[in-house]
């Protein structure tokens, strides 16, 4: 394999196996709708194999972050139909990282009368919210009858975005959010059939994937997964329960036709990740770091070694958006900017310059 060929991750042909990871960059406003900002963002990347959006909520109650785009609304489903058609103009493939908070949040960010979560456990620390930081709250923990609304906004917001001309959904299942939560014995310590062991921990997601596939078709649809990350206090570290969660939950969406599964780790190389792959009959999607710069030669190692299907890059692909011709070229790279990850402008979001400007 070559980190340059084309691949066909279920429905979706890419030209590439470079994928643009999702990048949470608050540039969509109050009102959650894709913006000029962002159809510009995310046409100028165009040329990676495959786009993962931003993670996109699927109802009030699931936003975690001002500026965060939404895929509730009319208004929203038009402003990423804006988005996905500035991206197939430039040849590119778009993909809807589809997002519930959960207890990541604050009511004062998502206007509504509760933060939920599968226990009423709170994260530890403080968030920002307009007027500042406030100690997380403690979630509504989620009741049966909830989880049916929950999965439904799932479904919803993936009819949504695929009726926007996107090319398909990834339900994030990754990072310490909702889906990841219920993964996590330290976020999950429900008694009911969806808490206690990893069979019952897993329950809740695989229904939301499977919901979503027979919505949508599941050659369009992709989860996020990100075991042991242990950030946001979704702690996972005991690593047989982990690995009987993952393998679990690996093992039971295998049989759907899935796109892929992609997976943030540390060790992508190591027998733990591939043992997932082994397990998962589809594409498969390494990124291998948070907070660190994956590099033009791990990407080609991990591609020529075998150990993925695609590489997902974020940070170089934020200061880079002809991060592809760079890498193909071997040619030098814009330095990433920190102090501007996160705003509400083009500064440092649309103003890194191309090599070939």
């Amino acid at each position: 394999m070559d980190l340059f060929s084309s691949f066909t991750l279920g429905d979706i042909e890419l030209a590439n196996r470079i994928v643009m990871a999702p990048l949470t960059r608050t540039r969509s406003g109050e009102s959650g709708v894709p913006n000029d900002l962002n159809v510009e963002h995310y046409a100028q990347r165009a040329s990676s194999g495959l786009i993962i959006t931003e993670g996109t909520y699927p109802s009030a109650e699931s936003r975690s972050y001002m500026g965060q785009p939404g895929i509730v609304t009319d208004e929203q489903e038009a402003g990423w139909k804006r988005v996905a058609d500035a991206v197939h103009a430039r040849g590119g493939k778009l993909v809807m990282q589809v997002m519930n908070g959960g207890r990541v949040s604050h009511t004062d960010i998502t206007g509504t009368d509760r933060i939920v979560g599968p226990s009423a456990i709170a994260v530890s620390g403080e968030v920002h919210v307009p007027t500042g930081k406030k100690p997380f709250p403690v979630p509504h923990e989620l009741t049966v009858a909830d989880l049916e609304t929950v999965r439904r906004e799932f479904v919803d917001a993936s009819v949504r975005a695929v009726r926007a001309g996107l090319d398909g959904v990834e339900l994030h299942s990754a990072n310490g959010y909702l889906l990841h939560q219920f993964l996590a014995p330290a976020s999950n310590q429900r008694t009911d059939e969806f808490g206690g062991s990893p069979e019952n921990r897993i329950r809740f997601v695989v229904s939301v994937v499977e919901a979503v596939a027979e919505a949508i078709g599941a050659g369009r649809v992709g989860i996020r997964i990100s075991p042991s990350h242990n950030i946001q206090d979704a702690l996972e570290t005991d690593p047989d329960e982990t690995r009987a969660t993952y393998q679990g939950l690996v093992r039971a969406i295998s049989p759907l036709g899935l796109s892929f599964v992609s997976i943030l780790h540390s060790d992508p190389e190591g027998e733990f990740v591939q043992s997932l792959r082994t397990a998962f009959d589809g594409g498969f999607i390494v990124n291998s770091g948070f907070s660190r710069m994956t590099t033009r030669d791990e990407a080609i190692e991990l591609i020529d070694g075998d150990f993925a299907d695609a590489v997902a890059v974020g940070r170089a692909i934020i200061a880079n958006p002809d991060l592809v011709e760079r890498w193909e070229a071997d040619a030098p790279e814009n330095e990433l900017d920190p102090a501007s990850l996160y705003g509400t402008t083009a500064a440092g979001y649309n103003d890194y310059p191309r090599l070939r400007a």
